[in-house]
């Protein structure tokens, strides 16, 4: 059985939505460690709801800590493996939240975190229609290999911290090298001195990069 997932929100500042941001958490964190952004980005967006889902997996031994996957090898193979497995249950909520706010599956943005990049870039690249954006901070790209089996090029940002001790600055370059391959715009940030974070800078470019993303939409 799909767990039903839910988590946080914020309503748009007036009237009817116009756009769905979905904010997926990093490794050991919930919905709530994300659910800040939006209010750095509510002025660019006000007919945005932004929503940030718990992911469905507790880790055991760490009380309030939920995980989209087990991590216990950290490889390439269980990073695959993971996403695979955790896409249903987004892929489902992420379906309910468009009905719920009458929105067309292009309306949608991905933000993730750390694992939630993961999870972003997984699943957003998988989607029937693609979304009108997707931002990775401090993630990863899981599976580059099988980027062949992705039909649709959303506009990709990508960002990460010069001194990132958790997941080093370079996977940035191997993810951005492998999607410019497969055929993916991909717009990318190293924020100089930041460690495995976000920072006000980064936070700035990436609502910047979704608010354009939004006008080009309605330009379509």
């Amino acid at each position: 059985m799909i767990k039903q997932l839910d988590g946080p929100r914020l309503a748009p500042r007036g009237g009817a939505a116009d756009a769905l941001v979905v904010l997926l958490h990093g490794y050991g964190a919930n919905g709530d460690d994300l659910i800040a952004l939006a209010d750095g980005w509510r002025q660019r967006l006000p007919g945005a709801v932004f929503v940030a889902p718990n992911a469905p997996e507790a880790i055991p031994g760490m009380p309030g800590a939920l995980q989209w996957f087990t991590l216990t090898m950290r490889d390439p193979n269980e990073y695959w493996r993971g996403t695979v497995a955790a896409q249903p249950a987004l892929d489902r909520f992420l379906d309910a939240e468009l009905a719920r706010y009458r929105l067309g599956p292009e309306r949608l943005v991905l933000v993730g975190f750390s694992q939630g990049t993961m999870m972003a870039l997984h699943v957003g690249l998988r989607r029937p229609v693609a979304p009108a954006a997707i931002v990775g901070f401090s993630g990863l790209l899981a599976g580059p290999e099988h980027l062949g089996e992705v039909k649709t090029h959303p506009p990709l940002l990508l960002i990460h911290g010069e001194a990132d001790d958790l997941i080093p600055v370079d996977i940035i370059h191997i993810a951005r090298e492998a999607l410019a391959k497969g055929g993916h715009r991909v717009e990318w940030h190293i924020r100089e001195g930041l460690g495995h974070g976000i920072d006000p800078g980064g936070q700035h470019i990436a609502g910047h990069f979704i608010a354009g993303a939004m006008r080009g939409l309605r330009r379509a």
